[in-house]
């Protein structure tokens, strides 16, 4: 199945590793071209370089811009270098740091604003500069979300409190963007194998035993791997998903025990 996405170009953020480097490595699978967003220039330079040696044709894959996502400067940024380098914009996947593991009355007043600043915020943000910019009558946005969009997950309060309302937004979003032919998609991952599971899996006591409970409540016993989230995310911000907007899409193993 042809995806439709060679030539088009699209910003992806937080993919020095994990979920965004997955989908910016799917991206350019099928065609397109992408402005790879993160904080570690070293990391994302390999990034770069291991995009470019997949690319068949001629100009870069991938271009870095080395900037914190909870920067509101970031989007208009990246923004501007994807048109510079590849002359058009056709989108964005916005994937935002993971907030400070606790509880809800552990957690304070200052990490209630730190997490508001660089998951909410950053969001918007960096959708506000891509819908600006944008030279697609198709533009296409996905977010990275998270199960706790309609389940919490433990010792997640942060996220549990900020990416419910990130998941309304889709719906508000694509209303409002719809006429004009953009859509809006929320990718909810459960427990992929990326360095921010692995992250809170270490936080228990007996980090293996926490991977085997989290692997025995998901219908596929396993966890998930970065590259399967990236072709979801692929095929979302992709021409063949044109009738996709305003939902939120679970890439979980079937663990989310709602609908």
């Amino acid at each position: 199945m042809d995806l439709g996405l060679t030539g088009r170009t699209f910003v992806v953020t937080a993919a020095s590793s994990g979920l965004g480097r997955a989908s910016a490595a799917a991206l350019v699978a099928e065609g397109a071209r992408v402005v790879v967003v993160a904080r570690r220039g070293e990391v994302l330079a390999e990034v770069v370089a291991a995009l470019d040696a997949t690319r068949s044709g001629d100009g870069p894959a991938a271009v870095a811009l080395t900037a914190d996502v909870a920067d509101p400067a970031t989007g208009p940024r990246a923004a501007a270098v994807a048109l510079e380098t590849f002359g058009r914009l056709d989108g964005a996947l916005v994937s935002v740091g993971g907030p400070a593991a606790g509880s809800v009355r552990s957690t304070t007043a200052e990490q209630w604003r730190e997490a508001f600043g660089s998951v909410f915020l950053a969001a918007l943000g960096v959708t506000e500069a891509v819908l600006q910019a944008g030279t697609a009558p198709d533009l296409a946005v996905g977010w990275v979300l998270s199960t706790s969009v309609k389940s919490p997950v433990g010792g997640l309060a942060a996220s549990n409190g900020l990416r419910p309302g990130l998941g309304m937004l889709v719906k508000q979003l694509a209303d409002e963007v719809g006429p004009d032919g953009t859509r809006v998609v929320g990718l909810m991952p459960g427990r992929v194998d990326t360095e921010r599971v692995q992250h809170l899996d270490g936080l228990a006591e007996d980090p293996a035993a926490a991977r085997r409970a989290a692997e025995a409540g998901i219908p596929l016993r396993r966890y998930g791997q970065p590259e399967e989230f990236g072709r979801v995310a692929a095929f979302v911000l992709s021409p063949a998903a044109s009738y996709l907007t305003g939902c939120v899409i679970p890439v979980e193993g079937g663990a989310l025990r709602t609908l």
